[in-house]
């Protein structure tokens, strides 16, 4: 059950998302996830006006780099995208992951330069939000203003999620973690919970949780031996949700 994508982009629903500037926000199929639920179909008219709509980015490539000066939050329509920073010693670090309906570029808010850069995991499609013309028309909508700071909070409960997942004691639960978060927001967009593609490579996946490989491999191997996981490749079937929870949890 791939989700790779050649030429055509899929949407989050399997159906072919074509990437030819002509969506908008009234007919986008995340606008329950990516836009505030009380919008009047004006209001979304007049935030569609503001949205951008580039070609989609290909494998590898990136969104913003770090230190760029900021402009503009992106919203990932279709594919999905890894955030990294650079340590002191100018190692790469992954520090999140998004997928369709989610935002990004909010860390450049503070500073007006963007803390991370963002690349493609796989060919993606984003929707650029120009900021200073979002924050303009969000002081005339209460409903727009509401979601962006509704953003930035879970932009800062995303960091907490990161930090308590990077506290677990071990490696089983780091990465049963990962899996249940991924989950849920699976479900979040109407997609299976139980059975998803992982965009993201081992090695990724590694590094995001201070993993080697070698140890990212093994559990998704012990994992699969006791019938919680069924692992092809990057196709992931939870087969004992509850168990991968108690996992999670330290529970034995």
């Amino acid at each position: 059950m791939s989700n790779k994508l050649i030429n055509n982009i899929l949407d989050t629903t399997g159906v072919r998302c074509v990437n030819d500037q002509k969506t908008s926000c009234n007919t986008c199929q995340l606008n329950s996830i990516c836009l505030p639920i009380n919008l009047h179909v004006d209001e979304i008219d007049r935030l569609d006006e503001i949205v951008q709509r580039s070609r989609p980015l290909q494998k590898g490539a990136y969104l913003y780099r770090t230190n760029e000066v900021f402009g503009s939050i992106y919203a990932v329509r279709s594919g999905s995208v890894k955030a990294l920073s650079l340590s002191d010693n100018g190692e790469e670090q992954v520090t999140g992951f998004y997928l369709p309906g989610e935002v990004v570029g909010l860390d450049g808010i503070a500073d007006h330069r963007y803390t991370n850069s963002v690349i493609a995991l796989e060919t993606a499609s984003v929707c650029e939000i120009p900021f200073h013309r979002m924050a303009e028309l969000s002081a005339k909508l209460p409903s727009l203003q509401h979601h962006l700071f509704r953003l930035l909070s879970q932009e800062i409960t995303q960091d907490q999620r990161i930090i308590t997942l990077l506290s677990k004691s071990n490696a089983d639960q780091r990465i049963a973690a990962l899996l249940l978060s991924i989950s849920a927001r699976n479900r979040r967009r109407n997609l299976s919970s139980t059975a998803f593609y992982l965009p993201m490579s081992r090695t990724d996946i590694g590094n995001f949780l201070g993993l080697t490989i070698e140890t990212v491999s093994r559990v998704f191997s012990r994992l699969q031996k006791q019938g919680v996981l069924k692992v092809n490749r990057k196709d992931i079937e939870i087969l004992q949700i509850d168990t991968l929870r108690n996992i999670s949890a330290g529970v034995n």
